[in-house]
């Protein structure tokens, strides 16, 4: 792995072990998450378009409600069993790139279910993003991006990581 990726790895794994329940959960008056906000979430104010939901891919919606337990003190991922059988198929997903290094065409890289607006901040914790590892070189965009591979649910991945397509191709 490359310098620059093993930094980005290491900035997220610190922010999704410790302070991902913080940052996922926000908590409202009485103790309720309030709707439509905390990590993962895409604000109404940002300059790009929401993720418009398509019949062909992987929801966000159901790659979010994983749960998390602290074990050993480190928190893990406690998948329910509809995530847990999308494992070792292929799946369509669609997201924000997060380039893991630099370049006009990325084979390794992050999707996001919102966009990065900040290239020192990580937008969401590991339930919203999916390590995509493809064929062949993809052009960096700015713009929603669809890939299909081979889907893994991981349980205890060394960067805290809990999705990643294989063998992904970018489709349309």
């Amino acid at each position: 792995m490359k310098p620059f990726a093993r930094v980005l790895f290491a900035v997220l794994a610190l922010a999704m072990g410790g302070a991902h329940a913080q940052l996922s959960s926000p908590m409202g008056p009485g103790g309720a998450v309030p709707a439509g906000t905390g990590a993962g979430v895409h604000s109404p104010n940002s300059p790009f378009a929401p993720i418009k939901e398509r019949a062909d891919v992987l929801p966000w919606s159901v790659l979010t409600t994983v749960k998390t337990k602290n074990e050993k003190n480190r928190l893990l991922p406690v998948f329910p069993a509809d995530v847990q059988a999308l494992n070792k198929k292929t799946q369509r997903i669609q997201g924000f790139m997060m380039p893991l290094e630099p370049g006009e065409k990325q084979k390794h890289f992050l999707l996001s279910s919102v966009p990065l607006t900040c290239s020192f901040c990580v937008p969401g914790g590991p339930e919203s993003m999916v390590e995509v590892k493809t064929k062949t070189p993809v052009k960096y965009s700015l713009e929603v991006v669809v890939v299909e591979g081979q889907f893994a649910v991981l349980h205890d991945d060394p960067y805290g990581l809990y999705y990643r397509i294989t063998d992904a191709v970018a489709v349309k």
